[in-house]
């Protein structure tokens, strides 16, 4: 079944498009990550240009964020004030790399700069995860597991300025902090149309030191607002949201969640957790040839 998707400016088969979202769905749901990060390559190797590709995941990702927000603010599990200060901080961050998706949408370098960016996030993410779940899967075969690392924050963080108290994730730190990884992520889901918790989790775990009870319901907070100001950045500047695309990719998302969660609760997290860092990594060495590559000829004419 063919669509015509208006700001892509090319018909692509919507089952195809569902079916990909229900992939990311069902690793969202099996792994407990957004899944953004892996949307965008996913829709640039079907042939979707890569800004519109980025734009419209991260309207995907607000839809799918909204669910689990509301589940975990039933648990109290967000730290609204941290919170808070992570959306000001995304904000600021949309804001700026919006200037920065439309000058390298003028020179024409984009496309290269999101793909680069994208080898770069996912080859690291992916052997970080996968050294991880190796170290878990020898401890549950009897190997000794490693020393236990005290909760705190990083000395870079303890020596920032005017400190705040965050009762619900019991800190005492300065906003700077949270403030500045709030506008890095912004800037990484402008750019790439990401959530950023895969990058807002470890972040808040080793570098705030917040503890785990909060972590995830307030990085989804965090990832509900920024997304939702991306998109509407995107929307109003780049013009860059297919909200066709977004639609069909979400109503893929939302099932393949839920498929996901029920195969989830019967495997092993730490097999999981590497077969992630497989997927991840494969990813990223399929982007890393799409930008080595060369064809034999840049230019092809067809007589109709």
């Amino acid at each position: 079944m063919d669509l015509y998707l208006p700001i892509a400016n090319l018909s692509v088969n919507a089952l195809v498009i569902v079916a990909l979202g229900l992939g990311v769905g069902l690793l969202s749901g099996m792994f407990g990550v957004g899944g953004g990060f892996l949307t965008t390559p996913l829709l640039i190797f079907y042939g979707i240009p890569p800004t519109v590709a980025a734009a419209s995941a991260a309207s995907q990702v607000t839809g799918a964020s909204v669910s689990g927000v509301f589940a975990h603010f039933r648990r109290k599990g967000v730290d609204v004030q941290m919170g808070a200060v992570l959306v000001t901080g995304g904000i600021l961050g949309s804001l700026l790399g919006a200037w920065l998706f439309k000058l390298l949408q003028a020179s024409g370098q984009i496309d290269v700069v999101i793909g680069v960016l994208y080898v770069v996030l996912l080859g690291s993410i992916g052997g970080l995860m996968g050294k991880e779940s190796v170290g878990a899967i020898r401890v549950s075969r009897g190997a000794r597991p490693p020393k236990a690392r005290k909760r705190r924050h990083h000395p870079l963080v303890a020596a920032l300025p005017f400190r705040w108290r965050f009762y619900a994730s019991g800190l005492y730190i300065s906003p700077l902090a949270p403030l500045l990884l709030g506008v890095f992520v912004g800037v990484l889901t402008m750019l790439l149309g990401v959530g950023g918790g895969f990058i807002l989790v470890p972040a808040m775990l080793y570098i705030l030191g917040m503890g785990t009870q909060t972590v995830v319901g307030t990085s989804l907070f965090q990832t509900l607002f920024t997304t939702a100001v991306a998109t509407m950045v995107h929307a109003t500047t780049t013009k860059a949201v297919d909200i066709v695309l977004a639609i069909l990719l979400l109503l893929g998302s939302v099932v393949g969640a839920q498929l996901g969660a029920r195969f989830a609760a019967r495997a092993k997290p730490e097999y999981l957790r590497l077969l992630l860092a497989v997927i991840v990594l494969l990813v990223a060495a399929r982007m890393l040839a799409g930008l080595a590559w060369r064809p034999d000829a840049l230019y092809s004419v067809a007589a109709a």
